[in-house]
This record gives structure tokens, C-alpha cells and sequence, in this order.
């Protein structure tokens, strides 16, 4: 079935499609086996995918990550919504609008509601353990996407699925250090550093770098993934420092911010890489704009945290389930070789 689904990438749109009539789902569930077939070719054990169904009755769930205004965020969403329609989940959103403050409000208003199961991506470790304690309480359970609620082990969740994001940021970090021969001022644009990705990413980075005693590290502010502070924070770094070999990027969307402020200013000489490789950043390394970006997979995350939420809820509880503490949701680096295929998966909301 795996190979059905690989022959016919419409078949996951047209489940996917509002609109849909009601022979063209049924044709597109039967290519696709349902649930197991696209959890097989999203990389789960084989006999996992086969005890993975849809769920037989509806179910309502609740999905918040850490804002929309980010590209990887508005992807995982859209996967999210995509895997529900598979596997008979209705999504509530509650947007974290990138602040710790407005997320807490959001997830307060979350706990004050019944649902099957929650997923969500903290901005900030730590900042939602009351609310999420409550719907732990509750008897619902709640899975962490890409970056912990809570430190490991302080909290009852369901799985907590996420990228090695220490990896990810030596991986790009050291294709760096090749690009600009381990030597000259670099800078590092970090996310929110309270995001347990963030902090994994700049570890990463650290780790690599400390291997180079030729590259200085002139910059290493946070934009907390905001490109407007991007912005701001690039202007002064090229206005104090004439000379920067590379730069490193928590995230695609501060990259391409930062890439328009050194296209202004004449400065496009910069090395610059990436996390999360989103359409735009893939593209980017294809046409020479960006050296290389890495896949943080915002379709298996989410979609994922849906398979794992329905799992629970059927089997009733993780134990039953049998599901892991923490499930690892890797992505590859990309090249000019792997970029096609990662735009491909990305747009049938695989990988």
C-alpha cells in the first residue's frame, strides 16, 4: 500500500480537499490504506502502522504551537488538519501568536475545555505546566511537539516527538566551517532561549564552532523567531562589523529576513545557514541564495502528535498503547539532491 501511495501523490490532497465528493475520498482512502499506508511511508515501524486506524468515532482535539506568523508553524497546521481529516480527528487551534504570554492565555482557555487529546509546541519550557498539569488531571492526554513543556520527567505527558535539534545544528554549523575554511567572524541569530529547540540548535553550533580557534563569534542575540527583530538586529551587525564570513540561523525565516537586510546593504557575500528547510529556504539553497538549511519535519511532527493522540485514546492511555516517552522525528539535510524530494514530501504533508 506504501507503494500505492507513493505512485499517487493526489491521493493524500484529495483526502485533504474540502469539497472532496464523496467517491473521490473513498477512492483516495482505498490507495492510501487509510492511516496505515501514509504512517508506513512517514517512516513508523511497519507493524506499528499496521495497528494505527482511523478512529472509529469522532474525536475533537486540541493543537497549539508557538505562532503562526512562522512559516514552519502555518506548515504544521496545515499537516495537522490533513492528518485529522485521515484519521476522523476534528482540530481546535489556539495560536501561540510567538509569545509566551499570549500562549499561556491560549492554553489557560484550552484547559477550560474538554477534549479527546492535546498536542502542543511550547514557546517557552516551563511557561504552560499549570494549564497542561490540569488537562493531564483530566485524563487527557497531551503530547509536546518539537520542544519541551516542561523539564523531562516534571510532567505526565503522553510522548514528547521532536527533531535532534543538537545535530541539526552542528550539521549546518560544520558545513559552514567548510564553506568559509574555518576562519573569520561568524554570528548566530538564535530563536526564543527559552525553546528547548532553540537551546539544542545553539549547543549544536557551539560544539562545532569550538573546534575552529580561527572563527570568532561577533553576535549571538535572540530574535525569538521573530523576523521583524531580525531585521533590527541585522542592521546594527552589518553597520558594527565590515566583515562576516557566515551566519547561522535557528530557523529558514530569520535567514531570508536577514538575507534582504545584506541584500540592502550590499553585503550578500555572507555564508548563510538554516533550520527547519521550508519551501522558501530549499529554494533558497537551489538558487545559490543560502548554503544549506536542515529538515526540521513540521508534517511528521504534527501529524505524528495525531496518530499518537488517537492511539492513546483507543487503546485507552499511553501504557496500553504502548507509546514511547519521546519518538525521534528526524529530517536530512539538504542539497541540491535532496531538495526535490524534500518539496515533494512536504507538499503531501510526509515528511
Amino acid at each position: 500500500m506504501t507503494d500505492k501511495l507513493i505512485r499517487d501523490p493526489s491521493a493524500l490532497d484529495a483526502i485533504a480537499r474540502e469539497g472532496a465528493t464523496r467517491r473521490g475520498a473513498l477512492k483516495a482512502f482505498s490507495a492510501t490504506g487509510v492511516a496505515g499506508a501514509l504512517l508506513a511511508s512517514a517512516g513508523f515501524d511497519p507493524a506499528l502502522a499496521q495497528e494505527l486506524n482511523a478512529s472509529a468515532t469522532p474525536l475533537r482535539a486540541a493543537f497549539s504551537n508557538a505562532g503562526l506568523q512562522a512559516t514552519w508553524c502555518a506548515q504544521g497546521k496545515q499537516a495537522a488538519e490533513a492528518w485529522g481529516k485521515l484519521m476522523n480527528v476534528e482540530i481546535t487551534w489556539f495560536d501561540g501568536e510567538l509569545s509566551a504570554t499570549k500562549q499561556r492565555a491560549s492554553i489557560d482557555n484550552m484547559a477550560s475545555q474538554q477534549w479527546d487529546f492535546v498536542a502542543i509546541q511550547s514557546f517557552g519550557i516551563g511557561t504552560l505546566t499549570d494549564p497542561v498539569n490540569r488537562m493531564i488531571e483530566a485524563g487527557t492526554p497531551v503530547i509536546a511537539m518539537d520542544t519541551l513543556i516542561a523539564p523531562p520527567g516534571t510532567i505526565d505527558i503522553t510522548t514528547f516527538i521532536a527533531p535532534d535539534n543538537v545535530m541539526m545544528g552542528a550539521v549546518v554549523t560544520q558545513q559552514l566551517m567548510a564553506a568559509i575554511g574555518g576562519k573569520g567572524n561568524v554570528v548566530m541569530t538564535q530563536g526564543a532561549l527559552g525553546h528547548s529547540g532553540a537551546q539544542g540548535r545553539a549547543e549544536g553550533f557551539k560544539q562545532v564552532v569550538a573546534n575552529y580557534p580561527d572563527v570568532v563569534v561577533v553576535d549571538e542575540q535572540p530574535a525569538d523567531w521573530d523576523v521583524t527583530k531580525v531585521a533590527r538586529i541585522w542592521d546594527s551587525v552589518l553597520t558594527q562589523t565590515p566583515d562576516i564570513a557566515g551566519a547561522f540561523f535557528h530557523n529558514d525565516d530569520m535567514a531570508l529576513a536577514a538575507h534582504n537586510v545584506m541584500k540592502a546593504k550590499g553585503r550578500e557575500g555572507i555564508v548563510i545557514g538554516g533550520v527547519d528547510a521550508m519551501p522558501p529556504a530549499v529554494n533558497a539553497v537551489l538558487d545559490g541564495v543560502m548554503l544549506t538549511t536542515v529538515r526540521n519535519p513540521s508534517s511528521r511532527i504534527h501529524g505524528w502528535s495525531v496518530a499518537a493522540g488517537v492511539a492513546a485514546v483507543a487503546a485507552g492511555g499511553k501504557d496500553a498503547a504502548g507509546i514511547p516517552v519521546y519518538i525521534l522525528a528526524d529530517g536530512p539535510v539538504i542539497t541540491a539532491e535532496t531538495a526535490p524530494g524534500q518539496l515533494w514530501l512536504q507538499k503531501n504533508f510526509l515528511m
